[in-house]
């Protein structure tokens, strides 16, 4: 079948944080008199991003899912201050909150707007699948990709984090694309390239680590699982064009 949609992830594909996480923390936690050092804090939020539970909330209203989503990262945000739940960590949270609500928090690859373009000049449909929250929507409208993009799905949104196939589906439906026609690319071994191929998509992974060096070398690097056999795998997503031009794709 011909391919008729490709969904991207948003963190770490399509953009990434303007300074590394832990400055960021660190810089505003010091304005709410909770003093800790950037690095410790780059490694405590790496442990508590991973020992979170999913990023969705499958029984949330309209009306709670927003505190759900606070209450998520405020969850996280103390794990990686070290920090008790005092008013000061609850003013600190809330700046660091709207802090990455904000375009300007996040750096755009140079190499997405002509790669979407090339994908649309294709005829196909696009979407971001992100496992993040409703401020994806205002993310990807500053950082002008809201014209590029189809549809935009955050985990939280959704019902579902990925790699569960059900946030592909969702997107696939809100494309009406189904998932033999569709590619999906994104940074994550596990939540991408695994979550897709479960969903029945094809899958690639983009790998910027060989292309482009992090904003700064982590402190601890983290540990990627085995890339499966066959994986296409694309260091820009300059080169996601041609891959797709490939009919048979790993799944």
């Amino acid at each position: 079948m011909r391919l008729g949609a490709v969904t991207l992830d948003a963190a770490g594909t399509l953009f990434e944080p303007a300074e590394p996480i832990g400055v960021t923390y660190a810089q505003i936690a010091r304005r709410h008199g909770i003093v800790v050092a950037a690095d410790a804090v780059e490694r405590g939020f790496a442990d508590a991003f991973a020992a979170a539970p999913p990023l969705a909330f499958p029984d949330a209203t309209p009306a709670t899912l927003a505190d759900d989503e606070r209450a998520w990262w405020s969850s996280v945000v103390r794990a990686a201050l070290g920090a008790e739940p005092t008013p000061a960590f609850a003013a600190c949270f809330a700046e660091l909150y709207e802090h990455y609500a904000r375009p300007a928090a996040w750096c755009m690859f140079a190499d997405v707007p002509d790669a979407l373009r090339a994908l649309r000049a294709r005829g196909l449909r696009l979407a971001v699948v992100s496992n993040f929250d409703r401020r994806l929507d205002g993310l990807v409208a500053g950082l002008g990709l809201a014209p590029l993009l189809d549809a935009i799905v955050p985990s939280t949104r959704a019902g579902a984090a990925k790699p569960a196939p059900e946030i592909f589906h969702v997107a696939l439906r809100a494309l009406g694309v189904p998932a033999v026609a569709a590619l999906h690319a994104g940074d994550g071994v596990t939540a991408d390239v695994a979550g897709a191929r479960a969903a029945g998509l094809g899958a690639v992974l983009v790998d910027r680590r060989t292309r482009r060096p992090p904003i700064r070398p982590p402190i601890r690097p983290p540990i990627r699982p085995p890339v499966p056999a066959g994986t296409v795998v694309v260091t820009t997503l300059a080169e996601l064009p041609r891959v797709v031009d490939v009919t048979d794709m790993p799944r």
